[in-house]
C-alpha cells in the first residue's frame, strides 16, 4: 500500500512539473515569430489564465474551486501544444527549462522576508499605538 502511495505522489509530481513547465513554455511560443496567430492569441489567454491569481472558479467554493486549475489549465495547455508547429514547442519546452533551472536567489527572498516582517512589525506598532490612544 506504501509503495502504491509513493508512486502515485511522484507521478503527481512529475505531472505538476509537467504543466509548470509548458506554463513558461505555451508563454515563450507566443511570442515565437513561427507561431501561427491564433494559436499565439490562444497561447496567451491560457499562459495569462494559468499565471493569473485571479480564478474563473474561486478556490474557496468546494470542489469546484479547483476544477479550473485540474481541467481548465490542463486542457488549455494540451489544445496550445497540439496547435504549435513541433519546432516552436521543442524551442520553447527547452527555453522554458532554462528558465526554470535557473538558481533562485536566496539573498533576494531574505531581502523580501525581511521586509515584509518589517512592514509587519511597523503596522503592529502603528496599530498598537494608535489603538491605546482610543
Amino acid at each position: 500500500m506504501r509503495k502504491h502511495t509513493l508512486l502515485w505522489l511522484t507521478a503527481a509530481k512529475d505531472w505538476a512539473r509537467r504543466i509548470k513547465r509548458d506554463v513558461v513554455a505555451v508563454y515563450f511560443a507566443a511570442r515565437h515569430p513561427d507561431t501561427p496567430w491564433p494559436v499565439r492569441l490562444l497561447a496567451l489567454t491560457v499562459a495569462a489564465y494559468a499565471l493569473s491569481p485571479i480564478d474563473l472558479i474561486p478556490d474557496f467554493i468546494p470542489v469546484l474551486g479547483y476544477l479550473d486549475d485540474l481541467l481548465i489549465v490542463p486542457l488549455g495547455l494540451w489544445l496550445v501544444v497540439r496547435l504549435l508547429p513541433p519546432h516552436v514547442l521543442e524551442a520553447s519546452r527547452s527555453q522554458a527549462q532554462q528558465v526554470l533551472e535557473r538558481p533562485r536567489s536566496l539573498l533576494a527572498a531574505a531581502v523580501i522576508i525581511s521586509l515584509w516582517i518589517l512592514g509587519t512589525g511597523l503596522l503592529v506598532g502603528w496599530l498598537l499605538n494608535h489603538g491605546a490612544k482610543s
